[in-house]
């Protein structure tokens, strides 16, 4: 849908009312435009400044606008295979029974008809290209399909009344659901199967198929993407779970350091105070046996003195008694004198 220029500066080709399909240039209503089945003006914005923001757009990021046009394109799809089942089973309702045998054979020449209207049209399209000696090859291929297919109506034409033969036998493309006659002439098939409605009908059909291979590759791009991620966010947290658990033993390392340095520590200072102790009741006792020592010294040197006074003040004693009795003899022997001299 043509918008002004003031809905374009409005609109962006993210906004929901424009055509997905139109930027991806596969919008049913754009390519069986002009055609017997053409569907008219879309519902959406078609804008080709637009598509040209899109294509500029996509080249740095995934929009994944595919999953909508292939929504969009599976519809229109889906409906055109609804009504050639109908367009089959009114055939099958309106022409004369024929023979699983016969039907075959007519099959046969629809087959080499859908064959020949191809490579006419394929022909028409390498002419109109400048490609004649290609153009050529294609034509000498339509002739023996065409000798093949005369050998095939004859077959046909054998195996069937000649009143029935004359009668039209109708069959419905399986691509565009078009009605295709089995005696049609090769003007009418290069026609039909280089038509634009037949033509139109294999694009959509061949981008829906692109579109959906698009949409798988790029899911499992993105569903590897999210694995990839998915692993890295594990690693990560595998790294930061080993640098926690490092942290954490690290921590433990230096608690029990710690606890290590305290306790050699509080050994050395217990040490320490049991030698201070024992250097304390070592000088202790070596005063102790020192006073002790001391004291028996002064002991014996005070009994040593002691007993040296005794002797002294004994031997003074005796010195007296011994002085005293040589004065009492000698105050004996003078008094005995005295007598003696009295009684001369």
């Amino acid at each position: 849908m043509q918008k002004g220029d003031e809905t374009r500066q409005r609109v962006k080709f993210t906004d929901e009312r424009v055509c997905k399909s139109h930027l991806l240039n596969c919008c049913p209503h754009d390519i069986l435009s002009g055609t017997r089945m053409d569907l008219g003006e879309c519902t959406k914005i078609h804008d080709l400044a637009l598509r040209a923001d899109y294509e500029i757009a996509s080249k740095e990021r995934d929009l994944f606008f595919e999953l909508d046009a292939v929504d969009h394109l599976e519809s229109f799809i889906a409906d055109c295979d609804r009504r050639t089942e109908l367009a089959k089973k009114r055939l099958a309702e309106t022409q004369e029974e024929i023979s699983a045998e016969v039907a075959a054979k007519a099959e046969k020449v629809h087959e080499l008809n859908e064959e020949i209207g191809k490579l006419l049209a394929k022909a028409e399209q390498l002419g109109a290209e400048g490609n004649v000696d290609e153009a050529q090859k294609v034509l000498q291929e339509v002739e023996k399909v065409r000798t093949r297919k005369k050998d095939a109506e004859e077959e046909y034409r054998n195996s069937m009344p000649a009143s029935s033969f004359q009668q039209q036998k109708l069959r419905v493309c399986e691509v565009c659901s078009a009605y295709l006659g089995l005696h049609d002439n090769d003007r009418r098939l290069a026609d039909h199967f280089g038509g634009k409605l037949h033509l139109g009908f294999i694009q959509i059909r061949e981008k829906l198929d692109q579109l959906k291979k698009t949409v798988v590759d790029k899911q499992e791009k993105r569903n590897q993407e999210r694995l990839k991620r998915r692993e890295e966010r594990e690693k990560e947290e595998r790294m930061k779970k080993r640098t926690r658990s490092r942290s954490r033993e690290h921590k433990r390392s230096r608690s029990r350091d710690r606890r290590r340095r305290r306790s050699r520590s509080s050994s050395r200072d217990r040490r320490r105070t049991r030698s201070r102790s024992r250097e304390r009741r070592r000088r202790h006792r070596s005063r102790s046996r020192s006073r002790s020592r001391g004291h028996r010294h002064s002991h014996e040197q005070s009994s040593k003195h002691k007993s040296s006074r005794d002797r002294e003040r004994s031997s003074r004693d005796r010195s007296r008694e011994h002085d005293r009795r040589d004065i009492n003899g000698r105050s004996d022997s003078r008094r005995a004198d005295d007598r003696d001299m009295g009684d001369l």
